[in-house]
């Protein structure tokens, strides 16, 4: 009887959610071994000798084993951000994004409110409008404003819509990492990404920035999936995908650098006609990604306050030895990290992962794949280079780093975990992970994430109420938060306004004019336009350190005499603003 022709032990291209190299699973392979099982020649003549329908039945008994403990651990990742994520998540927009938060979920209510047209993003704190800005496609905006269509308004529909694109990015690293490094690094780099607290503070606050790297890591891991073999409608998909999160964030382009590598790979292997369509539908993808944003510069250029969001801060805008002479701004971005992002259990996790690498895969193509993580990283350290001003100060742009940040620290903790061990399943390998994820959990993640939900802008939020209460339909505000040029007050009074002194444009929001006399000229130029009522919270400092009511008390002087007052308490005072 002819013998069944024997099956290799090397995966198939087209097995696209496992690794091509020896780093994954082999058949017989345990699926928590950290490296392949080799067999002896006498197990290979026993193989061989079997009869061919109990080999075809172990396998896919095997196979299914193995699925549905992977499929179970990341299923239980997910739950952990999810109960991560989903912490606090109708906390008012009074945290440390508060600011920022404040201007997306504005653009909510105006689509909600006003109107529902996309292209038109626009904000309440610039008086009685329209005032259109420069802005990101508004995705998370946009599916918040449905909510509240369908449900009314809440606050925090913001937080949800962001919480749920953060766990597609978790579900899609996950993948991702198991193309290039296998299904034990993937569940590490999905667990790292669950438990980092900026990848949990930024997941759950009303930002664009979780929309970008959710689809952008989507649509990297499809493209990665068909580049291995997998189905041509792959390449559209991972396309509109990555479209999308580079238009929900211009960062977001920083992950394009794993598509073109690998384009670039298939140059050079000659597969030039793969190579073409990837290079074909990458132009497409860019020249909706240019039209956009030539849309949002025209947009925000256009309409008062001509305010375009993320300009200033970049190489170009300071000047190269301005960035040297700041040293790119390291300082910075290491404080944010150490005190604030990650804190040093996750640095010193991510720095055992980038410093010691895997070994190399026996498989080339494998070998590619393993070098995306790298690939990823490199492109986000290049774009930190050319735009260290703008995102150190505003540091939720660091979350593109976050996925190959993920995938380093759960490599540096599986090697942490193993040392020399094979397997994740002895009592020392297991007893080293909990320690690992203990120390994370208790030095990084529970006091990380505390520290940046603190409600900071709470006083903000009763000035903003206090003037809801007190408005009539129609009536303009103008706001003083506890943090100057804030809009959160604005936002809570369900009006429109101003915040003061009024912005936007190349005017200078977060810090009082020298004098009361040019403080006062604005403040009447504001009733000159119809603001009926000025609050301002006590403690209202500006960047400068100056407190409202002891640099301008000739402000509140002049209120005094020219409006009536409403409310003096400890915390707030409000004026009703007569017509002159």
């Amino acid at each position: 009887m002819t013998k069944p022709p024997r099956k290799s032990s090397q995966p198939l291209l087209r097995n696209t959610e496992a690794p091509l190299s020896a780093a994954g699973r082999t058949e017989g392979e345990s699926p928590l071994s950290l490296a392949p099982r080799r067999a002896s020649l006498p197990e290979l003549n026993q193989i061989e000798g079997r009869q061919y329908q109990q080999q075809t039945t172990g396998r896919d008994m095997a196979r299914r084993s193995y699925l549905n403990l992977d499929t179970a651990i990341l299923l239980g990742i997910l739950v952990i951000a999810i109960v991560f994520r989903f912490h606090r998540i109708t906390l008012p927009l009074v945290d440390g994004f508060s600011w920022r938060e404040i201007s997306t979920a504005m653009m909510a209510d105006n689509f909600q409110q006003r109107s529902w047209n996309i292209f038109f993003p626009e904000v309440s704190w610039t008086g009685p409008g329209p005032s259109y800005q420069g802005r990101e496609f508004q995705i998370v905006s946009y599916l918040t404003a449905l909510l509240y269509q369908l449900f009314g308004w809440h606050d925090w529909f913001g937080r949800v819509v962001a919480a749920f694109f953060g766990l597609v990015t978790v579900f899609s690293l996950h993948r991702l990492t198991a193309l290039c490094w296998g299904e034990i690094h993937a569940h590490a780099a999905a667990l790292a990404y669950a438990l980092m607290p900026a990848a949990i503070m930024i997941d759950s606050s009303f930002l664009p920035d979780p929309a970008m790297l959710a689809l952008v890591t989507l649509g990297v891991w499809l493209f990665t999936k068909y580049w291995a073999g997998g189905s041509g409608w792959l390449l559209p998909l991972a396309t509109a995908s990555f479209t999308l999160g580079a238009l929900s964030k211009p960062p977001g382009l920083a992950a394009g650098a794993v598509i073109f590598y690998l384009m670039v790979c298939w140059i050079q292997e000659n597969k030039r006609k793969q190579a073409t369509g990837v290079f074909l539908w990458g132009l497409l993808s860019l020249a909706i990604i240019g039209a956009y944003f030539g849309w949002a510069i025209y947009l925000g250029s256009s309409y008062p306050p001509f305010h375009i969001a993320g300009t200033g801060g970049y190489i170009w805008d300071y000047g190269f030895w301005t960035y040297v002479k700041d040293r790119f701004y390291v300082q910075s971005a290491w404080n944010t990290s150490v005190l604030w992002f990650y804190g040093y259990p996750f640095m010193i996790l991510f720095a055992v992962g980038l410093w010691i690498p895997l070994r190399p895969a026996e498989n080339p193509r494998q070998r590619i794949l393993s070098a995306i993580p790298y690939v990823w990283l490199a492109a986000a350290v290049v774009l930190y280079l050319a735009a260290a001003g703008e995102i150190t100060g505003n540091v939720w742009n660091f979350h593109i780093f976050h996925v190959p940040a993920a995938m380093f620290c759960g490599h540096g903790a599986l090697l942490l975990a193993t040392l020399s061990s094979r397997t994740v399943l002895t009592p020392a390998v297991v007893l080293r992970a909990i320690c690992i994820a203990a120390i994370a959990l208790s030095w990084s993640s529970l006091p990380l994430v505390r520290t940046m939900k603190k409600p900071i802008a709470m006083k903000g939020k009763l000035l903003g109420e206090e003037l809801a209460r007190l408005a009539q339909p129609g009536d303009l505000v103008v706001t003083i938060a506890p943090e100057v040029g804030d809009p959160v007050s604005v936002y809570y009074s369900r009006a429109r306004g101003w915040v003061f002194p009024p912005g936007g444009g190349d005017a200078e929001w977060s810090k009082f004019v020298a004098d009361d006399a040019t403080a006062i000229a604005q403040l009447e130029d504001l009733r000159a336009q119809g603001a009926d009522l000025f609050g301002v919270a006590k403690n209202a400092t500006d960047k400068q350190d100056l407190r409202f009511v002891e640099h301008h008390d000739g402000v509140i002087g002049h209120l005094d005499k020219t409006a009536t007052k409403l409310v003096d308490s400890d915390d707030l005072l409000v004026y009703r603003i007569t017509r002159p």
